[in-house]
């Protein structure tokens, strides 16, 4: 890789952006070993980013922020792709390779709220604004006297619509808003268990052609163990139940003593029924792991959560 140029796509949104320049910082550390001269980023403008006021579900489902990117890199325009891997659909797109995960964020979701106000203080139908079914149906669990309004658009974006009274609260990830620095206008975070975070959450995924034999080399190196181990089984659950932005389905993976903490939820289509799971398995059997979780949810929902 001798003198090698990389090049990194990346959405353009401020997120993003600071998202692509982790991966590049770790990528660089590498620069010496493969030989690279120069790491830099192209923004890519995803179709999730041009539609703003519509469920992704309504207008093509996850794939819209990964594949304006992947085709990039398909193209060979780019040598990786930087995803939000919770923005990734769970099959892999033909010729690439997403098998690198940067150390994961905090997972956790939190409350931004006019006054400060934790959940348990808003006032019965007070609006809360979300795009996602598996955080409304979990706030729902918590509090059913409260309204729910779709909302999209970056973290700013959503902040001024809050501070426009076009909401009373956003539920948002932790990860978003600590990255930007926005830390102050937290008014609650939940932890894990009060409401499990989506499979991935918090975790940049970097992805390449898997022809590409460098890239995979590199990224190797890069790649984050634990964060993996966790994303093996947490991803598995999904792919079993083919979760897409419909699914309102929660999945979290911790790793202690060299045995991971799988835990789910998931929720009818109309969120009136709720399915939840715990288990404990080595780390060496999480894809197994993952799967059996898959497959029991599946049945115990008796395909409920499916159109």
């Amino acid at each position: 890789m001798k003198n090698r140029k990389i090049i990194i796509g990346s959405r353009g949104s401020k997120l993003a952006l600071i998202y692509a320049e982790k991966a590049k910082e770790k990528i660089i550390n590498f620069a010496n070993e493969f030989g690279i001269e120069e790491v830099v980023i192209k923004k890519i403008v995803t179709t999730g980013d041009q539609i703003q006021n519509k469920r992704l579900a309504d207008i093509g489902g996850k794939g819209l922020f990964s594949n304006s990117i992947e085709v990039e890199l398909l193209d060979k325009k780019i040598d990786i792709a930087v995803h939000a891997l919770k923005d990734m659909p769970t099959e892999e797109t033909e010729g690439l390779l997403t098998n690198c995960f940067l150390e994961r964020n905090d997972p956790r979701e939190i409350l931004i709220s006019k006054n400060n106000k934790h959940l348990k203080d808003l006032a019965p139908n007070s609006i809360i604004g979300t795009s996602s079914f598996r955080r409304e149906f979990q706030i729902k669990k918590i509090r059913k006297d409260l309204k729910y309004k779709l909302i999209r658009g970056n973290v700013d974006t959503r902040i001024k619509k809050l501070n426009d009274n076009l909401y009373d609260a956003i539920i948002l990830s932790y990860a978003g808003i600590n990255s930007l620095g926005l830390n102050k206008n937290i008014s609650q975070t939940f932890s894990t268990s009060e409401i499990i975070p989506c499979a991935g959450q918090g975790v940049i995924a970097l992805q390449c052609r898997n022809n590409d034999e460098e890239m995979i080399e590199l990224l190797k190196k890069v790649n984050h163990q634990y964060t993996h181990n966790c994303i093996k089984a947490e991803r598995s659950v999904l792919k079993v139940l083919k979760g897409d932005c419909e699914t309102a389905v929660g999945v979290f993976a911790s790793i202690e003593d060299n045995k991971i903490n799988l835990e789910a939820e998931l929720f009818s289509l109309d969120g009136s029924e709720r399915f939840h799971l715990k288990s404990v398995q080595d780390v060496d059997k999480a894809v197994q792991q993952g799967i059996e979780m898959g497959k029991t949810l599946k049945k115990v929902s008796n395909n409920s959560y499916k159109k």
